[in-house]
């Protein structure tokens, strides 16, 4: 423009989003691991034996493959991004560890994964609670999996009763799981940092496992963790819980009435091994937030059957105890009291 100045554009920094050319998108949880010491540290925590099969999730451009294949006998990795598993295969093409790297390209919650001896992941934080409870619930026994969460999300798994963070998802995964906090990990050891820092937590599959209805189970937490601070007794007496119980209750009866004389154990429904706790417990209600709903909940309905449960709360010494504080023994214990009295959750 005449009579203007002329300004001189300043070149753009170099992103950080970038890695050998290739972009990544937070949107897909893609946050590379960059710092060498920290991806050391977890291979040597999730003690890792010469013969294992390793199973990664989420391998990137390969930064904790590559020492998970100097670790391992072999290294499955599982990646959802074609790009990802383009560099993958450049990586390590014409290196000793080519013919001990197995790269399958899927959705790992759609993919019937192999059998492996440990998992070694960097997932993306989005599927956490689903994934996890696909690993606990692989057909194949396997050692342990050592990943890394959303740091929140850890601190809910191996959470004890009466934490602030205690919740469904720390009694679902516990009473399949042994599971331990290893390492806190700030968000400046990823490229590009996320916007919270992550954790590393080791999770070891009990052996045997639990002789539970899954379904049963996680119907049960369901209702007990509607409100984890209030009593049992009064999340228990609310018209909406006692209306499904009872509901429950009656459709047994029925189908023990229809089966002539089968006994309750033959005649209990096939309910199948659907996953528990595969959503993250943000529904569960805050305490300051509904009352108002609990009271209103509370009114009408019920009459003898709201009796039968009570009772069963009461036998129990449950009625004034609150889910934040309990036991998963004390879940367990309940559970049976209401499944002995005939009242079900699935």
């Amino acid at each position: 423009m005449a009579g203007g100045k002329i300004r001189k554009e300043k070149p753009k920094a170099p992103s950080n989003n970038y890695q050998g050319g290739i972009s990544f998108h937070k949107s897909k949880g893609q946050h590379i691991l960059k710092n060498p010491l920290l991806v050391d540290s977890i291979v040597q925590k999730a003690g890792i034996k010469s013969t294992d099969v390793i199973l990664e999730i989420g391998p990137g451009t390969g930064n904790l493959t590559k020492k998970l294949l100097e670790a391992g006998k072999e290294v499955i990795a599982v990646e959802l991004d074609s790009r990802m598993v383009l560099e993958l295969q450049r990586r390590f093409q014409g290196t000793p560890y080519s013919h001990r790297l197995k790269v399958i390209q899927g959705d790992v919650l759609k993919t019937e994964l192999p059998r492996f001896d440990i998992c070694v992941a960097n997932i993306p934080y989005q599927i956490s609670s689903p994934l996890t409870f696909k690993l606990l619930f692989h057909p194949t026994s396997f050692r342990c999996a050592v990943i890394m969460y959303q740091r929140e999300f850890a601190m809910r798994l191996v959470a004890q009763p009466g934490d602030n963070l205690y919740c469904r998802l720390s009694v679902n995964t516990q009473l399949y799981a042994r599971v331990s906090h290893l390492l806190k990990v700030g968000k400046n050891n990823f490229r590009p940092p996320p916007k919270v820092d992550s954790s590393v937590v080791r999770i070891e599959p009990r052996k045997p496992q639990p002789q539970v209805n899954k379904k049963e189970w996680d119907g049960f937490l369901r209702v007990c963790f509607i409100r984890k601070n209030k009593t049992l007794g009064a999340i228990f007496r609310q018209k909406s819980v006692v209306s499904m119980l009872e509901k429950n209750f009656k459709t047994l009866q029925a189908v023990l009435a229809s089966l002539n004389g089968a006994t309750g154990e033959a005649a209990t429904m096939d309910v199948g091994d659907q996953s528990m706790g595969m959503e993250d417990d943000d529904n569960e209600m805050e305490d300051d937030d509904e009352d108002k709903e609990m009271v209103e909940g509370q009114g009408g309905g019920g009459g003898e059957f709201k009796e039968k449960v009570m009772n069963v709360l009461k036998e129990g010494g449950f009625e004034e105890k609150r889910s934040s504080k309990l036991s998963q023994q004390e879940f367990l214990y309940l559970l049976s009291l209401f499944n002995k009295s005939g009242i079900h959750f699935s």
